[in-house]
């Protein structure tokens, strides 16, 4: 199905939603793309959209911001700070976003890059695939979450070590980490990401969301606090038109239809 453009930077293809990060050859992060992925997600309904694919258009995924605007600026840190809040009101909309994120990693992570990879849900690399911190080539510290998402990804020890000597992270390494979820060849990134987008987005929406809200919450939850919390999204998702339709689909021995057209 070709996707249908709802901005210059998001498309739709079915129930999944396709939004551009960056753009370029090189693939400098997209600041005139970000408030517009941001609105969307922040209006986003999981009974139309099942599942987000971030992607660019270059060679790699995403290799951070523009670096020679950041040397160039009159008052670095205010205009710094400034594009660090405003990526970050992308990047909260991505963790909050109630359906599944998934990333097609071409070439490389770095940078915000990197940053956004860890806080999608899953992301595809390729077998060229690399990832890297990069803040501290340029003597900056991290900002879209990464020291916030990648401890909870790697360990806490491990996410020192990536972060303080600005680790390059191939794609087998990545994935042994769990920051890439799927390795495939090059030339299949785009496509395979988009094949597990599709999939997801044609499961229970509504409880997929429930478990990553259950995953979000459980490294500041207590086991009572994540067992109450567990018992409620359980006995929610049972009362609803998706477990209805699952236990038929189980009883009756065919595949669940979770969105009939």
């Amino acid at each position: 199905m070709e996707g249908r453009p709802i901005s210059d930077a998001v498309d739709r293809d079915g129930r999944v939603l396709r939004c551009r990060v960056a753009r370029g050859r090189h693939g400098t992060l997209d600041g005139d793309a970000l408030p517009e992925v941001q609105a969307t997600l922040g209006g986003l309904d999981p009974a139309e959209i099942g599942a987000v694919l971030l992607t660019s258009d270059g060679e790699s995924f995403c290799t951070g911001g523009d670096v020679r605007a950041f040397e160039g600026a009159a008052d670095r840190g205010t205009y710094v700070r400034s594009l660090a809040e405003a990526f970050h009101g992308f990047l909260t909309a991505i963790v909050d976003c109630p359906v599944p994120v998934v990333a097609g990693v071409r070439g490389w992570a770095a940078g915000a890059g990197m940053s956004i990879v860890c806080a999608t849900d899953l992301a595809v690399g390729g077998r060229s695939t690399r990832l890297r911190p990069a803040y501290p080539g340029i003597g900056f510290s991290p900002d879209g979450g990464m020291s916030w998402t990648l401890p909870r990804i790697v360990g806490a020890g491990r996410a020192r070590q990536i972060l303080l000597t600005d680790r390059v992270l191939d794609a087998a390494q990545a994935h042994g980490l769990g920051i890439l979820t799927d390795v495939v060849d090059d030339g299949e990134v785009l496509a395979e990401a988009e094949h597990v987008a599709h999939r997801l987005a044609q499961g229970p929406t509504v409880a997929l969301g429930r478990i990553k809200r259950l995953l979000a919450s459980s490294p500041d939850a207590s086991l009572a606090e994540q067992l109450a919390a567990e018992a409620d999204a359980i006995s929610a998702s049972a009362a609803g038109p998706e477990a209805a339709e699952g236990l038929a689909a189980f009883v009756e021995k065919r595949p669940p239809a979770f969105h009939r057209r």
